[in-house]
């Protein structure tokens, strides 16, 4: 009887999957058939695109997860890989579909601003209610890999003014060696738990009925999950690219600005979810993990990617006193915010609740700077 009731579980789901499918479709050709002038339909474009982005990034995720799982990939090497890029996707299709349009700004501004939405409001809400104790030496390779990312990604910004493609490939290749690293160090965790079996054997009944639940998808409702996924998520990053930068023209802020606040908390709605997840079930150094990587995800993939497909300045519409917003501001606190995160992790091995408060407000001055001033 429940075996029955959970496949018609998953068949309506599947039904949500293509039902959502066709929508996102035809929100697409709306899209790109019509001359969109109006403000309030550019925002219902817009809004729709974070919905399709948000459901598409979670049954992607499902699908490769179930697909992964069919062919005997260990759970670890999935979360090392998938899971990590399935979160991350709804920022590398928008800032790769800005990129091939030539929308810089947003280009840009999504993945910076997504690096500083992560850390000083998503790690801040978690610290603010919930600190936890984090293994130093689990921390250091991840914050390694960020900080010398950053680090040439601001040389590029403050002393050549731009991201060639020769930069974008470079990062492209970071990506590739950090996630060459956390196969590795997967594999060595996966080792140790076999050479610990007894331990293993020792897991709640309750726990393996789940994971034995996880592995009942079908193949053919796992394909489904996995490419209508990634359909509604590339039209969601159409409709977010498009429409945001019609209604920065129509309210006169910088596409940049745009990129840096509403498209960066948009597409960071999937760490927002694991955040809060985490929280919940006493997992706040699962939280800060998660977080990081996708930061780093950010800068070497979203990033490099952009940057790969079209090389571009560094965005100038926002001045301060006739100096670049952005080199005195969005890079400056791309390292602030994750200094303040990451240094008492590393010293201390804690996390602790000044850290989140100090983070929300500084999130909460930057978000008055970008429309205020």
């Amino acid at each position: 009887m429940e075996a029955t009731k959970k496949k018609a579980g998953f068949n309506k789901q599947v039904i949500v999957a293509v039902a959502l499918f066709i929508v996102g479709l035809t929100c697409f050709i709306i899209n790109n058939k019509s001359e969109i002038t109006a403000l309030w339909s550019a925002i219902l474009l817009f809004l729709a695109g974070l919905a399709f982005l948000i459901k598409g990034g979670d049954w992607f995720v499902d699908g490769a997860t179930a697909i992964a799982e069919k062919f005997k990939v260990p759970e670890i090497l999935i979360g090392a890989t998938v899971v990590s890029i399935g979160t991350t996707l709804p920022e590398v299709m928008v800032s790769a579909q800005a990129a091939a349009k030539g929308n810089s700004g947003i280009s840009y501004g999504n993945a910076i601003g997504s690096i500083i939405c992560n850390v000083a409001l998503i790690a801040a809400v978690t610290l603010a209610v919930k600190p936890s104790k984090v293994q130093k030496k689990s921390l250091f390779l991840p914050v390694i890999f960020f900080f010398a990312a950053a680090v040439f990604y601001a040389v590029n910004a403050y002393v050549f003014g731009n991201f060639s493609r020769v930069s974008g490939i470079i990062l492209l290749c970071i990506f590739i060696g950090y996630m060459v690293m956390n196969i590795r160090s997967a594999i060595t965790s996966m080792k140790e738990k076999k050479s610990g079996g007894e331990a293993e054997a020792e897991a709640p009944a309750e726990e393996a009925k789940e994971e034995e639940e996880k592995r009942d998808m079908p193949i053919w409702e796992a394909l489904v999950f996995l490419l209508f996924g990634a359909a509604i998520i590339a039209f969601g990053a159409t409709l977010l690219v498009d429409n945001g930068t019609i209604i920065a023209a129509k309210m006169g802020v910088p596409d940049s600005v745009i990129a840096l606040t509403f498209v960066a908390l948009g597409t960071s709605l999937p760490e927002l979810v694991t955040a809060i997840t985490s929280l919940i079930k006493g997992h706040g150094a699962l939280s800060l993990g998660n977080i990081i990587g996708a930061n780093i995800f950010n800068l070497v993939l979203v990033s490099g990617l952009a940057i790969t497909i079209r090389p571009f300045d560094v965005p100038s519409e926002k001045l301060i006193a006739g100096m670049n917003a952005s080199l005195l501001i969005d890079i400056p606190l791309v390292f602030l915010v994750m200094l303040l995160l990451t240094v008492p992790a590393l010293v201390k091995g804690k996390l602790y609740r000044f850290q989140g408060i100090a983070l929300l407000i500084i999130y909460c001055a930057y978000m008055a700077f970008q429309f205020l001033s």
